[in-house]
């Protein structure tokens, strides 16, 4: 295998060639896969469990196993530049996007959050220009800020004409959700995908056992299995594995090349709310979702330098 360029920091920079990014593109699929369930799942955990407990809750399960992980992989410490781009990791997904797709959730269809999040690929690549050097060619801005406009069109109209709580919830959780993913891609250049997310879980840990288990004893935990298989779900997946091949990706290919995958994601998600959470698949809700992955799948085919 080819050894991979250094940068002066020492951290190595992810290749450029066809081969790694197409690998990063099969791995941020795989990941994308894992994630469209989230919000279904999510939906029916936040049915009968505390919003919020549910955010953080899940934020300790995935964080004892990531303990129990690196300890396993008797991974080295994360330096002091690596621990600050971790907390603001930690920030975007380990608080931020499940505290507010939680509290959206309770509110609003996952059908129509899933479509929201269709704004992810935009603020990703967003993220990764501005914090670490990459320049997407005006043709891929026009094609994502066009796709957001159809998200944003779509939010409209299922909330009669005005914004309720719900979406701007539902906004926040792209912004921190894309902060933590470019954060983290870029630290899996250096650390790897397994060891990013563990470690993001692992600092998190100090706050998030401590809220959860205040949330467990305010609003207690009593629910159906079906609440509990979601909560494990949204856990164990959304909130650990997911990002084993996420991170990868995103490292390999890019981040906003590879983050345009997440196009794909709203698609899975209505097709994963109808079979999971039983809602409607109604028509129209389809057609913005192909009109997202259209337009956005536009911007999949123009530069980004890196």
């Amino acid at each position: 295998m080819q050894a991979q360029p250094k940068s002066g920091s020492g951290q190595v920079v992810a290749g450029k060639s066809p081969g790694n990014e197409s690998k990063g593109m099969w791995l941020g699929l795989i990941g994308v896969a894992v994630f469209s369930l989230t919000l279904p799942f999510t939906r029916i955990a936040v049915a009968e469990l505390n919003p919020a407990f549910v955010a953080f809750g899940r934020a300790v399960v995935a964080g004892l196993c990531s303990l129990a992980l690196l300890l396993w992989m008797r991974a080295p410490r994360p330096n002091a530049q690596q621990l600050r781009g971790l907390v603001i990791t930690a920030l975007g997904v380990v608080v931020g996007f499940p505290l507010f797709s939680s509290i959206a959730m309770r509110y609003v269809p996952a059908a129509q959050g899933a479509v929201v999040v269709g704004l992810l690929p935009l603020a990703t690549a967003l993220f990764g220009a501005l914090r670490f050097g990459e320049r997407p060619s005006a043709g891929f801005w026009l094609a994502a800020l066009a796709g957001s406009a159809i998200v944003i069109g779509f939010a409209l109209r299922e909330g009669g004409g005005s914004f309720h709580l719900a979406d701007f919830a539902l906004f926040a959780a792209v912004v921190t959700a894309a902060m933590g993913y470019a954060e983290g891609g870029r630290l899996s250049q250096s650390m790897g995908g397994q060891q990013v997310i563990a470690w993001a879980l692992v600092v998190s840990l100090p706050v998030t056992a401590p809220v959860s288990a205040w949330l467990a004893w305010e609003y207690g935990v009593s629910a159906s299995p079906a609440s509990w298989l979601a909560f494990g779900y949204v856990s164990l997946f959304s909130m650990f594995i997911g990002f084993f091949f996420w991170y990868k990706g995103l490292a390999l290919g890019g981040i906003a090349r590879v983050g345009q995958v997440q196009l794909l994601q709203p698609f899975m998600s209505l097709l994963g709310a109808a079979v999971i959470a039983g809602e409607a698949l109604d028509a129209s809700n389809l057609l913005f979702a192909l009109a997202v992955i259209a337009v956005v799948g536009v911007g999949r085919r123009m530069a980004v330098r890196r």
